[in-house]
């Protein structure tokens, strides 16, 4: 029987791990030629989850992983991957908004031979129209910029298997876009379309306009393509274009002895070049501060301890 590991990056759930957790375990009851194992990554929560997950343990096959801070949910994941053991790993958030149901079809789609199984969103409820229309500006605008097919309104939410996520921990990225890397090893590739529910309970973590999501979509844009380096040239070229007109305008104006130009053309003039001038440098930045990141040398979590089937390691 072949074992599956399904990994969850979580902070401060403890409303919603009970339902969570039962409704897991009612759909392996359902399911045959597997078993399953659930890793929880503490990603220092601060309400009672863990204490609750240690009761849940006793019962069910249960890992926690307790890091020593808060990491984010990139490092937490790849600290989940490393620990499951399965043949396969699901990752999923643990707010309920990904339905524990649509396992079986991910799991099905593997059996026909895919080595990564995306979830798409057809819906997203209780959301937003602004957000909705914000993050589906963002899936668009990294997939536009990207030099591999990134799926549209797919998320975290996905079936992986061990030879894809052995080539997936290979690479060692330190600040890890899991919806880009599981694209990126290639392998056989499908998707499953479901309806994205509403928040179960308590608060999101990553509110819209929050850190996390932003540096999310910084880092879908800038981790699988060198196109926004590209954008300084086109501004360049622009600008020199402009620059021309410019001048030609200018001398237009002297030689028929005409009034010069104003002071509003040139603080237009320089408000534009100088815009273009710090973008550009904003987008180098970001590419300057990966690498800075990359060759650090520093690890991008530190695990306190692993509670796994009541016997903790501590690390």
């Amino acid at each position: 029987m072949k074992l599956i590991s399904i990994v969850f990056s979580f902070k401060n759930e403890e409303k919603n791990i009970p339902e969570l957790i039962e409704r897991i375990v009612k759909v392996f009851s359902e399911i045959r030629n597997w078993r399953y194992e659930l890793v929880f990554v503490n990603d220092n929560s601060t309400d009672k989850s863990e204490e609750m997950l240690l009761k849940y343990q006793i019962d069910y096959p249960i890992n926690i992983i307790n890091m020593s801070r808060t990491f984010g949910v990139g490092p937490c994941v790849i600290a989940g991957f490393k620990q499951a053991k399965g043949d396969a790993i699901i990752y999923m958030d643990s707010d309920l908004q990904d339905p524990p149901e649509l396992i079986k079809q991910l799991i099905a789609e593997h059996e026909k031979g895919s080595d990564v199984v995306h979830t798409v969103r057809t819906k997203r409820l209780g959301e937003t129209a602004f957000k909705l229309f914000v993050t589906n500006l963002a899936y668009k605008f990294i997939k536009f910029f990207s030099d591999i097919p990134l799926p549209v309104n797919a998320g975290d939410f996905k079936l992986i298997s061990r030879r894809a996520l052995d080539k997936i921990l290979e690479l060692k990225e330190y600040r890890p876009y899991i919806r880009g890397l599981s694209v990126w090893v290639g392998f056989k590739q499908s998707k499953v379309h479901y309806v994205r529910d509403a928040r179960k309970s308590g608060e999101t973590q990553f509110p819209l306009l929050s850190a996390g999501p932003v540096n999310m979509f910084i880092t879908g844009v800038t981790s699988y393509s060198l196109k926004p380096l590209y954008i300084g040239i086109f501004f360049g070229i622009i600008s020199i274009i402009m620059c021309v007109v410019l001048i030609l305008h200018t001398l237009y104006l002297k030689f028929n002895n005409l009034s010069a130009l104003g002071s509003a053309s040139i603080l237009i003039s320089i408000s534009f070049f100088s815009g273009m001038i710090l973008f550009t440098q904003g987008v180098i930045g970001i590419y300057i501060a990966r690498i800075f990141e990359q060759v650090g040398g520093r690890k991008n979590y530190v695990i306190k301890n692993i509670k796994e089937h009541n016997q903790e390691k501590k690390l």
